[in-house]
C-alpha cells in the first residue's frame, strides 16, 4: 500500500488531541470551520428521507468529507503542494429495493476547487458540497447514477459530546477529540436517481470532529447516532482492542427542553445480535444490537445488510456504514439513524 494511503488509513481512526490540545470549551461559528493545525478532521452527514407526507424512510444517504493535514510542509512554497489533503465518500441506500450505491475522492486543497474553510463550515470537494447558511446547512453530492440537493434546518445549539465538545475515547485523559453533534435536523430534498428526479423530506445528523494523533489500543468502533420520533437524538459508541474486548465507551442524550447528558463507560452496554458476512470481502458486520443505556434498553435493526463500503482507494479501509432502525423494549419504532462499524474486514495495516 503507498504511503500516503496507509497515512490515510490511519487518520480514518477514532483519534484523541495531545494533552495540551486546549480548552474542552468551543468558538462558534469558528468551530464550524476547519481545524488545519490538527492532524484529522471529519464532517460527517447523514439522514433518512422518504415522501413530504410523512410516510415511512425510503432513503438513507451519507456525506462524509475528511480533511487530513501534509503531507507537505504548512510553509512548503509551491502553491500545488499538498499541504491538506480532502477526502469524501458519499453513499444513497435505497431501502425499498436494498441496494446501496457509493463513491469516494481523494484530492489535494486547491483554491476555490477542493478545500475546508476556516471561520465556519464551506466545504467543497469539486461538485461536493456542504456549506452552513444562517440557522441551516445545503448540501449537494453525486454518486453513481444519482444526485442529491440538500436544505438542513438546524435551530438547536451544537450538541457538545463528552464534557463540553472534548470526548473521551480511552481511559488516558489525553484521548480524547473534539467533538460535537447537530442532531434532529429537519430535511428537504431533491433526489435525482437513475434520470428521475423526486421531492423528499425527513430528518439528517451532522456530527463534526477533530484531532491530532492516532489512539492505541484500539483496532475499530461502533458508534450510532439515531433521530428519535419524540424528538430525541442518542449517540452511542465503543471501541475494541485487537481481541475485541472493550476498550472505551460512550455517548449522549439530547432531549427536548432538558440539559444534554452524557453518558459514562459503564453507562453503556452494546451487544451484537446478529452478523452479516459480506460476500465481497469476508468481513462479518454485526449488523443487528441490544443496547442499554441511561436512554433505556432498546434494539437496533439494519435497514438492509449489504451496506459495507469499501473506500479502499481513498482511505484503504473497509466499513460498514447504513441506515438502521430503533426499537423500544416492546418492539415498537422508536427512531431512525445510523450504523457505523469498522474492523471487521481485516485488521488495518500499521493499527
Amino acid at each position: 500500500m503507498p504511503l500516503a494511503r496507509r497515512t490515510l488509513l490511519l487518520a480514518a481512526l477514532p483519534l484523541p488531541a495531545h494533552a495540551d490540545g486546549g480548552s474542552a470549551a468551543m468558538d462558534f461559528p469558528a468551530d464550524f470551520g476547519a481545524h488545519p493545525a490538527q492532524a484529522i478532521e471529519w464532517w460527517y452527514l447523514t439522514g433518512l428521507l422518504g415522501d413530504r407526507d410523512g410516510s415511512p424512510p425510503r432513503f438513507g444517504y451519507q456525506l462524509t468529507f475528511f480533511r487530513l493535514r501534509g503531507p507537505a510542509a504548512a510553509g512548503h512554497p509551491s502553491a500545488l503542494a499538498a499541504r491538506q489533503l480532502l477526502l469524501g465518500h458519499v453513499a444513497l441506500s435505497d431501502l425499498g429495493a436494498k441496494r446501496q450505491r457509493h463513491a469516494q475522492r481523494l484530492l489535494r486543497a486547491t483554491p476555490g476547487a477542493v478545500f475546508a474553510a476556516e471561520g465556519d463550515c464551506q466545504l467543497q470537494l469539486r461538485d461536493w458540497r456542504l456549506r452552513r447558511e444562517r440557522d441551516g446547512h445545503r448540501a449537494v453530492f453525486s454518486g453513481p447514477g444519482f444526485s442529491l440537493e440538500l436544505e438542513l434546518a438546524s435551530p438547536d445549539a451544537p450538541l457538545l459530546q463528552g464534557d463540553g465538545g472534548r470526548s473521551r475515547k480511552g481511559p488516558d485523559p489525553a484521548q480524547f477529540s473534539h467533538y460535537y453533534s447537530r442532531p434532529q435536523l429537519h430535511t428537504q430534498a431533491a433526489l435525482t436517481l437513475d434520470g428521475g428526479r423526486q421531492s423528499l423530506a425527513g430528518r439528517s445528523w451532522l456530527d463534526h470532529e477533530w484531532s491530532d494523533r492516532l489512539l492505541g489500543g484500539a483496532v475499530g468502533w461502533d458508534w450510532l447516532g439515531i433521530n428519535l420520533h419524540d424528538g430525541r437524538a442518542l449517540t452511542l459508541f465503543q471501541l475494541r482492542r485487537p481481541d475485541g474486548s472493550r476498550h472505551w465507551a460512550g455517548g449522549s442524550l439530547r432531549r427536548p427542553g432538558e440539559p444534554d447528558r452524557s453518558f459514562a463507560p459503564g453507562e453503556v452496554v452494546m451487544t451484537p445480535r446478529r452478523h452479516w458476512t459480506s460476500p465481497a470481502t469476508g468481513g462479518r458486520w454485526p449488523v443487528e444490537w441490544q443496547l442499554r443505556s441511561p436512554a433505556g434498553d432498546m434494539r437496533l435493526v439494519a435497514a438492509f445488510d449489504a451496506q459495507e463500503i469499501d473506500a479502499r482507494a481513498s482511505t484503504g479501509l473497509v466499513y460498514w456504514e447504513g441506515a438502521a432502525r430503533l426499537l423500544d423494549e416492546r418492539g415498537r419504532e422508536a427512531g431512525w439513524g445510523y450504523l457505523e462499524l469498522t474492523g471487521y474486514a481485516g485488521r488495518p495495516p500499521l493499527a
